[in-house]
């Protein structure tokens, strides 16, 4: 079966564009010129990714996302115009597992796109575990101490990446080709929100576990020190 696809843009010239591109690598497209429209398909069509513009007029990509946010951890893609990265940063921060700048190039939007649906198609039995923390790789599922926590697909495989390295330093380079499917550059924030957005999902200084930062290595999630 084809992975089913929704853009929601209101620039309808680039959404036939992508839309006949995307087409063309079957995947199943539907579209949407604003956001009250685009979460009515996602309600009626259950799509596997939806691709998300953040400039619209009445309810923006942030509205949008917030409202995706609300129904399901379906994977969004962002698409932010000239890459400003407050937009950038906001957009990851309110749950969206990576983002794309305006303009970009058809094949890179190809590329994460596929990059983002392979990490949803884990086929992993085991259940990783770290001092209370469980991640259920195949069923995209994690937990603190038998309680479920709400992650979004990134998240998720942040988490992973760092369970399998856990007590160990993951480097933000080998971290951002297992979470987010491609090479960090220069200037990508991505993978540090997202391990903020994780910070307070695990539940901050409460968690039974640290993510931390070495400076200049990368991050190791370890056990959390007792208070003194």
């Amino acid at each position: 079966m084809n992975h089913r696809l929704l853009l929601i843009d209101d620039d309808e010239q680039l959404v036939t564009m992508l839309a006949e591109l995307l087409r063309l690598e079957d995947y199943a497209v539907e579209t949407a010129p604003d956001g009250r429209a685009g979460i009515a398909a996602l309600d009626a069509t259950a799509p596997d990714l939806i691709v998300l513009d953040v400039m619209m007029p009445g309810m923006d990509g942030f509205e949008t996302l917030a409202a995706i946010r609300n129904r399901s951890r379906i994977p969004v893609l962002m698409l932010t115009a000239r890459g400003e990265v407050d937009d950038r940063i906001s957009g990851l921060e309110a749950g969206a597992d990576d983002y794309l700048a305006k303009p970009f190039s058809p094949r890179e939007l190809l590329l994460r796109i596929g990059a983002i649906l392979r990490r949803g198609t884990a086929s992993d039995d085991e259940v990783l575990e770290f001092h209370g923390v469980a991640l259920d790789p195949g069923n995209m599922r994690a937990s603190i101490g038998g309680e479920s926590v709400a992650l979004t697909g990134a998240e998720l495989r942040v988490l992973e990446g760092l369970l399998r390295e856990a007590g160990h330093v993951a480097s933000r380079d080998a971290l951002t080709q297992f979470a987010l499917g491609r090479k960090r550059t220069a200037y990508d924030r991505a993978l540090d929100t997202h391990i903020s957005n994780l910070r307070q999902k695990l539940g901050g200084e409460t968690a039974p576990v640290e993510i931390r930062n070495v400076r200049g290595a990368g991050y190791a999630l370890l056990p959390r020190e007792p208070a003194a």
